[in-house]
Order: C-alpha cells, then structure tokens, then sequence
C-alpha cells in the first residue's frame, strides 16, 4: 500500500509538470471570458508588473493607462476654440462648449507649434508634412518614393506598455487614403496619410472600414457567437504558427547566411502574431458589445465620424489599448 502511494504520488507529479504554459495561459483566457469583475481581474497584476519593468503605466485601479491621440487635418477656427479666462476660470467658446461637464478634467494648451511642419527650403507639401509630422515631430525627406521621417510617440509609448492590453496601439481614420505615389508637391502619399510610424521608414496603416475595424475588436459573427468565434480562430492561428515555427526551425539548418537572415525577417513578424495571441490568451477575449456589426463605410460623413469615434469609446470600455487615432476626412 506505502509503494503505491509512492508510485501515485510521483504520476501526480508528472502531471503537474506535464501542465504546460501553454494550458495555463488557455485556462486564463476561459477565467478572463467572464464579466471584468475589478476584484477578480487581473489589471492590479499587470499593474505591478509595468511597476516592476520600470514602465508606471496603470491608473490607481490597476487598468492600463491609456492615450488617445485625435487629429482633424484641417483645424479649428481660432476665436472659437480658445477659452476665454485662463487657470480654472476660464469660459468655453463655441467648438469647445460641449466639454463644460467634463471642465475639470480638461487642459487646452498652446505654444506647441510644430516647426518642422513649417516649409522652410522645402517649399510646397503643407498637408503631407503636417500629418506625418503630428506625432513624430521630425523633419519629412521630401520624396515620392524614398521615405524617412521618424518613430511616432504613439509607437514609443506602445513598446512601453502595450504588452498591457489586447492591442499595443489601434489607428482608425475617415480617410480610405493612398498608400503609395506622390500625393502632395513630391511628398509621399504615406506621408500624409499617416498619422503612426513604427520606424522612421515605416507608417503603421489605420483601418478606414468600420465593419473591418469592430471585427478586429470584437469577432466576426452575430451578437453572442463571437466570443466562440474568436476562439475557434485563436486554436486555428496557434496550430498554424506552431507549424509554421517547427517548420523554419528544421529549415533553418539548411539555409546560406543570407537565406536565414530573409527567414529571420519573415519570422520577426510571425513572432509579432505569436505574441498578439499570448496577449489575447493571458487577458481573455474581449467582452462582446451585444450589438450589430456596423454594415461598412456610411454615405453619411457626420455618420462616418461618429461611428468610429464610438468605436474608440468601445475600446477604451474593453481596455483594449495603449494609445489610439482618429483621422477624420477633410
């Protein structure tokens, strides 16, 4: 009888040890499906995580610290964004008027003027510099082709804490684009319509289609099919990196120096999905609106734009994020 206790409990052991990561991380998103109760979720642990790795980027409840950056190409009347008065006692003018509920949480500053967004030797291109210069700050190289301009703050902020949320950063527009040509006086088109560039060279595309936008965010699927859809294509992503992954891994072995540094490219993004699901399986699928996807792009620009601006509130609801843009239509 002792040899067999022993014996049981040394196949209990292996079991233990036989418990993956991988089923661990599964067993969380399952306990994360449930309502975000703030006694039993776990933004207090991911709290004192960003505290331990130096990035202090949670509020006092625990849940990320979120910035929302919003760009509206063509500005404001100027006598009428201005308060007038200027500490806490001030009175909103006309654009600003419906924030007055909100007055003590509200700063209008001035003084931030861009200058490499000025001409300067450069001549024409206003609309191409003073977009890509928004959040970045830095000098465009006036070209069609050949891009340079610099990593955005929205990114930087991003590397920071975006292991914290579902999405390190999301970017919207109203604004379907063009991504490549000259667009205005030789400057790329990525140039302005860009607001996010992860590297000097490369501009991190925002989604235009509102429909593609909620599905990111929440699944495909009608009202309460979603969360097992996500799940279905989580399984389904995972089997094919784990494919993916063993197959490069064997592949590897045989390649020329140059052939593996194009495997280690390739891989790079494959490692970037890879995380995008661990994110996902350590903080559980987002918590399904209950409402109908949106049908696609409406007819109607004011529509348009209050669409995708309900989009973000969802997001900031579902604490999906780190940092987020909106880039409305001219």
């Amino acid at each position: 009888m002792k040899t067999n206790n022993i014996v049981d409990a040394n196949l209990a052991a292996q079991r233990r040890a036989s418990f993956s990561r991988r089923q661990f991380l599964r067993g969380i998103g399952a306990c994360l499906a449930l309502p975000a109760f703030e006694s039993l979720a776990p933004w207090k642990l991911l709290a004192a995580e960003a505290v331990a790795t130096g990035a202090l980027a949670a509020t006092a409840t625990g849940a990320p610290l979120r910035t929302a950056f919003v760009f509206f190409p063509n500005g404001a009347i100027q006598p009428n964004w201005w308060p007038d008065g200027a500490g806490t006692d001030f009175k909103f003018n006309s654009t600003l008027q419906p924030l007055e509920s909100s007055r003590e949480y509200v700063r209008v500053l001035g003084g931030l003027d861009h200058l490499c967004a000025n001409a300067g030797p450069d001549g024409g291109g206003d609309h191409a510099r003073g977009n890509a210069v928004f959040l970045t700050g830095a000098r465009l190289k006036k070209s069609a082709t050949d891009l340079h301009v610099g990593v955005s703050i929205d990114q930087v902020m991003a590397r920071k804490v975006g292991h914290l949320t579902r999405f390190p950063s999301i970017e919207l527009t109203c604004d379907e684009g063009r991504k490549t040509g000259s667009c205005d006086t030789n400057y790329s088109c990525a140039y302005q319509y860009n607001l996010s560039w992860s590297s000097p060279t490369t501009p991190v595309p925002a989604e235009f289609n509102p429909r593609l936008a909620f599905e990111r965010l929440f699944g495909t699927g009608a009202p309460g099919q979603r969360t097992e859809n996500n799940r279905s294509r989580q399984l389904a992503q995972r089997s094919v990196l784990d494919f993916v992954l063993d197959d490069a891994r064997d592949m590897q072995r045989r390649l020329t120096a140059n052939d593996k540094d194009k495997l280690d490219q390739y891989l790079t993004s494959v490692r970037e999905i890879e995380a995008r699901i661990q994110r996902s399986e350590k903080l559980g699928f987002a918590k399904d609106p209950a409402i109908e996807t949106p049908d696609g792009i409406p007819s109607d620009q004011g529509e348009y734009i209050q669409i995708m601006y309900e989009l973000m509130v969802l997001a900031f609801q579902n604490r999906f994020h780190a940092h987020r843009h909106v880039l409305p239509r001219a």
